[in-house]
């Protein structure tokens, strides 16, 4: 079985689709990690992305592995506590939006799912890489909403006004991606997570499944 949960940063796809996955006893696949992971890499060797011949060749030669606990392994070292450091975040949309570096991570994701029933977040999930998911949710949430709760999270050093331009600027990026672009497919349940808690946002998804 494949869950798969698409929407913008901030909305909590990936503490709702781990907590689902925790209420089912199945596996959480967190597929924004993957990006941030390559990004981490890429940003760490000096490498251009802008020069996106090069980054897909280094790309390839990483070994990326995702364990059961969703710890990102990068070449055997953990990277997971600096897969939302600030340079990661600013940067990880222009890396995800190479053609080619997004097949090499849908790719990976799927020989994942092979085996495993899984919930997945991500912003392509029920578009591109799990079109034929079982079941679908887009979740969503207004611009201001998402970045006082990147805010209150305390990872960043950034202001509430800075990070919201943030998200805005990448909200606009991930929607003209040429492959992988933020949309809403057309048989996903809908949720605006704006006012709505956590609880809430996985009583209605459960509902939605069972």
């Amino acid at each position: 079985m494949i869950i798969a949960i698409d929407g913008p940063a901030g909305t909590g796809k990936s503490t709702i689709a781990s907590m689902i996955a925790e209420k089912l006893n199945i596996t959480f696949l967190n597929s924004g990690g993957f990006y941030r992971t390559l990004t981490y890499a890429v940003l760490n060797a000096g490498i251009d992305y802008k020069n996106e011949a090069e980054t897909l060749e280094f790309c390839k030669k990483q070994k990326i592995e995702y364990t059961k606990e969703s710890h990102f392994i990068l070449n055997g070292s953990d990277i997971t506590s600096h897969l939302h450091d600030d340079v990661v975040s600013a940067n990880t949309s222009q890396v995800s939006a190479i053609v080619e570096v997004r097949h090499l991570v849908n790719d990976l994701m799927r020989e994942i799912t092979k085996s495993l029933s899984i919930v997945c977040e991500g912003r392509d999930m029920t578009t591109v890489v799990f079109p034929s998911a079982e079941y679908k949710i887009y979740l969503d949430a207004s611009s201001e909403v998402r970045a006082k709760r990147r805010f209150d999270q305390g990872v960043s050093d950034m202001s509430l006004e800075q990070i919201k331009e943030s998200i805005e600027k990448r909200d606009e990026m991930d929607r003209n991606k040429k492959e992988g672009a933020l949309k809403i497919a057309k048989d996903a349940l809908y949720i605006d997570t704006s006012n709505l808690t956590i609880e809430k946002v996985c009583e209605i998804i459960l509902k939605q499944i069972s």
